[in-house]
């Protein structure tokens, strides 16, 4: 499975994979503005934050990871923090989602964080168990989320 930084070119192959996450977790934001935060990501340096795309071994996106960054007291240190991981369906158990979060880790390692950060479903244990492939421990935090607008 081969892993790279997304590029303008893949916009069109990374739109659909984006909405079927989205799908998933039956959230509806606008395709325009999918596209307006992979455009940012891909124009900004990883330090900033990252849209890594798994490819087909003909070259296609078949899926995709967004990571950001913050603060973090705990670890005195800034964190790389995965906020979308989403592999299509008919691609996974290809070891495109482990290949994902493993270059997600290495990129965010080089830019100096301790740790990579990410939440999923309590109930998403297909995804859990991908991740827990990699070596990750699943914390007994409760996320909160407090709507702005």
């Amino acid at each position: 499975m081969r892993i790279d930084s997304a590029t303008q070119d893949d916009l069109g192959a990374l739109l659909p994979l984006m909405r079927g996450y989205c799908d998933f977790y039956e959230m509806t934001p606008p395709d325009e503005s999918l596209l307006e935060m992979a455009r940012a990501l891909i124009a900004c340096d990883d330090g900033e934050g990252m849209l890594l795309v798994a490819r087909s071994e003909e070259g296609q996106p078949v899926g995709f990871a967004a990571v950001g960054w913050k603060w973090s007291s705990l670890r005195a240190a800034r964190v790389a923090i995965m906020e979308d991981l989403f592999v299509h369906p008919d691609a996974r158990r290809t070891g495109a989602g482990q290949a994902l979060i493993e270059a997600c880790g290495e990129r965010a390692r080089a830019h100096g964080a301790p740790c990579m950060l990410w939440v999923t479903a309590l109930d998403n244990r297909r995804a859990q168990s991908v991740y827990e492939r990699t070596g990750a421990v699943g914390e007994k935090w409760l996320e909160y989320e407090l709507e702005l607008g």
